[in-house]
């Protein structure tokens, strides 16, 4: 499922590419996939100009003219492709907006994920339960502390994957900046000093950083030609990369399941916590953190 640093890369890509432009059609397949009948869909958005595009948590916001917005959740499965329709995947989409100037954005896959469109007070309280951006220049660590320490019987992953303590941070990334932190993430929070949630931080902000510099881990283009999408999946110290040696000591990465959901991690680097690599990886994206600037 695309997370905080795929679903950045799609915004910067898109604003690039369609911000300002028109909606000329909007075609639905799957009722299902929008929240309002097909017609008061198609009158809500067509014609309507795509002043900016937004991120929040997991979520795009497209901010239409009339102050409505569109708010897409990929969820599992879902993805998203800009071009000429002789150009998209051989899949079914659910929902097409055709643009003026030429090409099309295709919205596959949403059989979980949705496109719905609000006013500003819909959106503002389909959102409101959202935890803080972990990019915000705003969150630093001693707000990590405060919202992880209310989750403090909960093991490391779960509370940071939990989209109402922090936004944005799934699976993936949960996992990896455990690893940049040397913290197992089944590790339950009350066992962290404040001296390792410190650490965390630090490799959560890095680990994000780099993450959205690479193109995040999901590698369906978004483009015809899109060289950045999908950059960060061999970058991977940990996740999915389950039996293969772990770069820094050899041992294999353990890969398991709790709750349901799969996680990875070494079981000789990351068995006691404590700082690895997380600060030479945030002074290498200082700049990057520099130059983002978070949406929401």
């Amino acid at each position: 499922m695309p997370e905080l640093p795929e679903m950045e890369t799609y915004r910067a890509l898109l604003s690039e590419r369609i911000a300002g432009k028109r909606i000329r059609a909007a075609m639905v397949t799957r009722e299902k996939t929008i929240n309002v009948p097909v017609d008061a869909f198609r009158s809500r958005v067509e014609g309507q100009r795509l002043a900016r595009i937004d991120r929040r948590a997991k979520m795009l916001l497209f901010r239409l003219d009339s102050g409505d917005s569109l708010l897409l959740h990929l969820m599992l499965g879902g993805s998203m492709f800009f071009g000429a329709p002789e150009e998209a995947p051989d899949r079914t989409a659910q929902v097409v907006l055709a643009l003026e100037g030429g090409g099309s954005l295709f919205f596959h896959g949403l059989r979980l994920g949705y496109l719905h469109v609000y006013t500003p007070a819909e959106l503002e309280e389909k959102l409101q339960g959202l935890g803080p951006e972990p990019l915000d220049p705003a969150f630093g660590p001693n707000n990590l502390t405060l919202q992880l320490r209310r989750k403090s019987r909960r093991a490391v992953k779960f509370a940071l994957t939990d989209q109402n303590v922090i936004a944005g941070i799934g699976n993936c990334y949960a996992d990896e900046m455990c690893y940049s932190a040397g913290i197992n993430p089944l590790r339950k929070l009350s066992s962290l000093s404040d001296g390792e949630l410190q650490t965390l931080f630090n490799s959560m902000r890095s680990t994000l950083a780099e993450g959205i510099r690479y193109g995040g881990y999901m590698e369906t283009p978004l483009f015809t030609g899109d060289s950045l999408t999908g950059g960060y999946n061999s970058r991977c110290k940990v996740y999915d990369r389950g039996g293969e040696p772990c770069i820094r000591c050899g041992t294999p990465i353990t890969r398991t399941e709790s709750s349901g959901r799969k996680v990875f991690f070494c079981g000789s680097c990351q068995r006691q916590g404590g700082h690895i690599n997380g600060g030479e990886d945030a002074v290498n994206d200082k700049a990057a953190m520099r130059e983002l600037v978070v949406h929401h």
